[in-house]
């Protein structure tokens, strides 16, 4: 890390995460989807199609970038997550099964963590950080995050810039957050499926762009993390590649945009002093306003 803090001098930092879902979004859905050929094709197109895709188009680019990798499809595509790091990118945790922890008890979180830990582990694949399936983070999530020895987590949104939280682990470890947003996630853009219902509208991939843009231009004022997140499956499609190069060009244009993969900007934003940690916050919510309304 320079002098400059976390971001290096730079107006925005522009972390490019690209999640290699596949299949796992609808088996968690229900594991009879794995019958339904033409669900199952649509998710397949990911690791298929769209990862060697983006793979060529980084290098074209000269960009580094991090790929979110569940665990299951590490272990039912062996070859790809090695392939990833050899074109010199960052493979992350992305759970092993594609469940929202909040929809898991403390013990199956956790079973599901260790277990994508393990897939990668036999791989000889280094992980750094980890995102929430869904981003739905539980309270434990970031304790388990700490516990394993891993730098960061990208699944929260209390801030558009990197913070630390400290952990009750090992007397307040603390890991980096590297915060996202919806307005930065193709699939609130482009997912569509009749079943299970994943998204209904497919937006254009100029429209897209123009919000990106606008949304980097105004980080730049702020000094911001722009942590774009896409999905090989959906970004993969050949105008949507396309506005993500135009994406990069607009970034590298602006000269004062800094690409880095995530474990990159998580250990300058551990090493910057003017980064304060923050506890996890905890509220007390009286029952008698707020009924329990939860799944």
């Amino acid at each position: 890390m320079t002098t400059a803090g976390w971001h290096g001098g730079a107006a925005a930092v522009v972390t490019l995460t690209f999640d290699v879902d596949a299949e796992t979004p609808v088996l968690a859905a229900g594991r009879g989807y794995a019958e339904h050929l033409s669900t199952m094709s649509h998710q397949a197109y990911g690791p298929q199609v769209g990862v060697p895709r983006i793979l060529d188009l980084l290098d074209e680019e000269s960009v580094p970038a991090t790929f979110f990798v569940p665990g299951w499809v590490a272990e039912q595509r062996p070859g790809l997550a090695a392939g990833i790091v050899e074109r010199g990118h960052e493979v992350a945790h992305h759970s092993y099964s594609h469940r929202a922890p909040t929809s898991l008890t403390p013990d199956e979180e956790r079973a599901d963590f260790e277990r994508a830990l393990a897939v990668f582990a036999d791989q000889g694949i280094e992980i750094s950080g980890h995102r929430a399936a869904l981003w739905e983070a539980s309270r434990q999530t970031p304790e388990l995050v700490a516990e394993h020895g891993l730098l960061y987590d990208s699944s929260l949104m209390a801030d558009d810039r990197p913070y630390r939280i400290a952990t009750h682990i090992a007397g307040g470890r603390e890991i980096a957050e590297l915060p996202v947003h919806w307005s930065l996630d193709d699939w609130e853009q482009y997912a569509f499926l009749p079943a299970p219902q994943i998204g209904s509208v497919i937006e254009a991939p100029a429209k897209v762009l123009e919000m990106w843009c606008a949304e980097l231009d105004a980080m730049r004022r702020h000094r911001c993390l722009f942590n774009l997140c896409s999905h090989p499956f959906l970004s993969g499609r050949p105008s949507r590649l396309e506005a993500l190069r135009r994406l990069i060009g607009f970034a590298r244009d602006r000269g004062d945009v800094r690409f880095a993969r995530c474990r990159d900007v998580a250990r300058d934003a551990l090493a910057d002093p003017e980064l304060q940690p923050r506890p996890l916050q905890r509220w007390a919510v009286d029952p008698a306003v707020y009924p329990d309304g939860t799944a």
